[in-house]
This record gives C-alpha cells, sequence and structure tokens, in this order.
C-alpha cells in the first residue's frame, strides 16, 4: 500500500524529508538500476558509474530535509548524477595537470647536467628551513617533519587554526623567495605533491 502512495511525487518527497526508510528504499528500487545506466554512458566505466549514483543516493539521504516538493524526485536524481559526474571529471582533470607539473620538474632535475645535485639542494632546502623565523619554523617542521595535522598543531601550540595556516603560507612564501630556480622546483616535488623521492624526515632531521 505504501509503495503505491510513493508513485506520488509529493508524498514521496514528504517522506523522504520525514527521514522515511521505506519511501528511501523506494526511491532505491525504482531509481539506482536505471541511474546506473545513465551514469555509465557518461562515465563508460560501470564500477565508477555505480560510485557516482552510490553518493548521489547517499546525498540525497543525508540532505532530504532539503528536497523540494514541487520538484520532479526523477528529474532531481538525474541532475545530481550529471553534477556528480561533472565534479568528478574537474577533479580528475585537476589531478592530472598535477600530475604533469610533478613529472616535469622532475625531469627536469634528473636529465639537467647543470643542475645541482640532490644532495646539495637538500642541505640548501635544510638550512633556509633552520632561517625561518622561529614561530613558522615550528609550525612548519610541525607540519612538515612530525605530519601533524593542523588541528593537531593548533592545540598543541595553544594558537588557531587559521594561525597555523597562516605560518604554513608564510613559510612557503619566504622558502620560495629566498631560493633558486632549481631549488623551487624541488621545494614543489617534496611539499607540492603526495609521492616524492625523499622522506620529508630525511629533509628536515637536524
Amino acid at each position: 500500500m505504501k509503495c503505491q502512495l510513493y508513485k506520488d511525487n509529493d508524498i514521496l518527497i514528504e517522506c523522504l524529508k520525514k527521514g522515511d526508510e521505506n519511501a528511501y528504499v523506494y526511491l532505491l528500487e525504482m531509481y539506482h538500476h536505471k541511474l546506473c545506466v545513465y551514469a555509465n554512458s557518461l562515465v563508460k566505466n560501470i564500477y565508477n558509474a555505480e560510485d557516482i549514483v552510490q553518493n548521489v543516493f547517499l546525498r540525497t539521504w543525508e540532505q532530504s530535509s532539503r528536497l523540494k516538493p514541487d520538484h520532479s524526485i526523477k528529474s532531481f536524481l538525474y541532475k545530481s548524477v550529471y553534477n556528480e559526474f561533472i565534479d568528478q571529471y574537474r577533479k580528475k582533470q585537476s589531478l592530472i595537470k598535477l600530475e604533469k607539473t610533478y613529472f616535469d620538474a622532475l625531469n627536469e632535475i634528473i636529465h639537467d647536467d647543470n643542475s645541482e645535485s640532490l644532495d646539495q639542494i637538500i642541505i640548501v632546502v635544510k638550512k633556509e628551513i633552520q632561517n625561518l623565523p622561529p614561530k613558522c619554523k615550528e609550525v612548519f617542521i610541525l607540519s612538515k617533519q612530525e605530519g601533524l595535522t593542523n588541528i593537531e598543531i593548533a592545540e598543541h601550540l595553544n594558537i588557531s587554526i587559521k594561525t597555523v595556516e597562516a605560518q604554513i603560507t608564510k613559510a612557503f612564501s619566504i622558502l620560495r623567495s629566498t631560493m633558486k630556480d632549481k631549488v623551487k622546483v624541488f621545494l614543489l616535488l617534496l611539499f607540492g605533491y603526495g609521492k616524492t623521492i625523499f622522506s620529508k624526515k630525511q629533509l628536515l632531521k637536524t
């Protein structure tokens, strides 16, 4: 009987807004497969398509109180799938650009015979870090050597998270301004990308 009620768009949305789990199950049964087919037509990968649809349904449930009764739930779901696809595409493109920057910079260091040795560069970077203003250096090392989060640093030093962010930004700004171009590239490789050829502890060890 309830399933018949849920076929009415307004009733279905109202039930979802109230947190009716049966209404959510009905939504899954009605649209999950159809949305996966649609998402797959966009990404050309069934596993990615299923992830997109899962994200959409999860967000729909978590934010069900924001649903508008005068909107078609079907149109809402399809539009949400499309928006999720666009968001993932943009993130992927940003990652590709970041990876290209990383490998271009790494290639420049490795193949340039005139560049300083990596050991020399490490020495320079260590020296410049030690020359940072005291508070700036302390925050920077806690973040990059100890691997603490900004929240953990703020609690440890009894300062605000905004102050932590400002000190890290200041450290990068100082290091970029005091280093030569080749060392700036290495700074990008070390701190600007998740995978590096040196451990941060090796670089920052005093």
